[in-house]
């Protein structure tokens, strides 16, 4: 049952925080008890999927057993294990949001349904899950945003569900052909002539949710009126589904279609590095910089697995675990200091290395991690993107090398503006004076640990996640070679 738990944990978390909504301390705890709860039986299942060496599976019986099957592998278990981690951040962030209770008990439904979208073994499942996680956003982003939140959210839902919508259409006729609706891992396709339909209707979802240019246009305006921990589970978790779909049903669902279009993700990976830096340059405002940015951080991910190779699929492994971690840092940063001057814009901030130095610190810390600094998450998953995706393709491929230099101007452009330089926040009060801000507070300072602790780890040892991918990476590029 251990794998069920994962996702009924933060489910009934859920539930009880509801039920208890008129007391807030209560509220308060069962949430971040629920958030901190998952992590053991997350860790049980990976430490016995390190022993095993297989993936670790879960039925029922009855009629409910024919579609509710769950499994676990390297591919999925690093992405689990930072839905986990980004789950207790996030209940930390949203420690003094409004309407608390509720905001909290979204908050953990929607870690419930992502958990179910990486251990659904049957396609019915995946797809049920994936539908699932856009509600509660919808209404994180439309009842905490910011002052164009309902535009936003309903953005959000029409291009995700759309594109789900198409995913549907693939996951019906794949039941159809095949007779089966269980997630292949065997790279025996049974769709015959109808693979390629299937896979462009799957990838339309897929590259929605990634976001892959030119669909991206949905994420911007997201991010920006989502509120913190909003922001901080979309970049961190949920663009990670598509790139998960992608490597999960594209390599062993519909491997020879994933072969032949391998060369297009692979230009639209290149097409959202360089674009997503280009334009995250150009911003004012901070979250807008960062969410420009992860359509450059994904688009690794797509250049990684269109190199159809070990090393690709395990840097895009990497590449997203390390997004999750330093763009969640990142938005946790931009939300501490909306709360303190209420607004984005750089333009408004300055001096905060003087007058918040916790502040400072961090964001420097977290702009190096983003612009690829060695020694941190960003640099390996990355490097390895670019090396997998240059002995497959070629130099042409050495375009993506212009999305890096763009990387460290935007993260150094922001840095300037935010911490260095004359202080130009807080604005002079009324009476003449000003009252500096205050720094980060401690449970502030814990999130922060929390996500920068991983970056500093998987930049020194990239085997932390890469040892634990590794068996299902191996199974899968077999598989694609087969299909192929």
């Amino acid at each position: 049952m251990t794998l069920a738990l994962i996702i009924a944990i933060p489910l009934l978390g859920a539930a009880l925080v509801l039920a208890l909504r008129r007391s807030v301390r209560l509220a308060r705890t069962v949430a971040l008890v629920a958030s901190v709860a998952t992590i053991l039986p997350v860790a049980l299942v990976i430490r016995a999927y390190l022993a095993l060496g297989e993936p670790l599976t879960q039925a029922f019986s009855g009629a409910v057993g024919a579609f509710v099957r769950f499994s676990a592998d390297g591919l999925s278990l690093p992405l689990v294990a930072l839905t986990a981690l980004l789950g207790v951040v996030v209940v930390l962030v949203s420690w003094n949001a409004e309407r608390v209770a509720a905001h909290l008990a979204l908050l953990l439904a929607l870690e419930a349904a992502v958990m179910a979208v990486f251990l659904a073994a049957d396609l019915v499942l995946f797809y049920v899950a994936w539908e699932a996680v856009l509600v509660p956003m919808f209404f994180l982003i439309g009842g905490w945003g910011h002052e164009h939140r309902r535009r936003a959210a309903v953005k959000f839902f029409t291009y995700t569900f759309a594109g789900s919508a198409l995913m549907l259409v693939g996951i019906i006729i794949a039941v159809l052909s095949s007779g089966s609706h269980a997630l292949l891992a065997d790279g025996s396709s049974a769709l015959g002539s109808r693979e390629t339909l299937v896979f462009w209707l799957l990838a339309a979802g897929l590259l929605v949710k990634v976001p892959a240019w030119p669909l991206h246009t949905w994420l911007p305006d997201a991010h920006v009126e989502a509120p913190t921990s909003g922001s901080i589970m979309l970049a961190g978790v949920l663009l990670k589904m598509g790139g998960y779909g992608l490597a999960r049903l594209g390599t062993s669902y519909t491997p020879d279609a994933f072969a032949e279009a391998a060369p297009a993700i692979a230009a639209l990976g290149v097409i959202g590095i360089v674009y997503g830096a280009a334009v995250a340059l150009g911003q004012t405002d901070l979250k807008r910089l960062v969410a420009y940015s992860s359509v450059a951080h994904m688009g690794f991910v797509l250049l990684a697995l269109s190199a159809c190779s070990v090393l690709g699929v395990q840097a895009a492994v990497l590449g997203m675990v390390s997004h999750g971690l330093v763009a969640g840092l990142l938005f946790l940063l931009a939300g501490a200091a909306y709360d303190r001057a209420h607004t984005h814009e750089m333009a408004e901030f300055g001096g905060l290395g003087a007058m918040m130095p916790a502040w400072a610190g961090t964001f420097v810390f977290a702009s190096l991690a983003s612009l690829g600094l060695p020694g941190l998450s960003g640099f390996p998953g990355e490097f390895g993107a670019v090396l997998a995706a240059f002995t497959r393709y070629g130099w042409p491929v050495a375009v993506a090398g212009l999305g890096v230099v763009l990387a460290g101007a935007y993260n150094l452009r922001a840095v300037r503006l935010m911490v260095f330089g004359g202080p130009r926040f807080p604005k002079a009060s009324t009476d003449g004076g000003q009252s500096a801000p205050g720094d980060l507070s401690g449970r502030e300072l814990l999130a922060v640990a929390l996500l920068g602790v991983p970056v500093v780890a998987i930049g020194l040892w990239p085997r932390l996640v890469t040892a634990l991918a590794d068996p299902a990476v191996t199974s899968l590029v077999r598989a694609l070679a087969e299909g192929r």
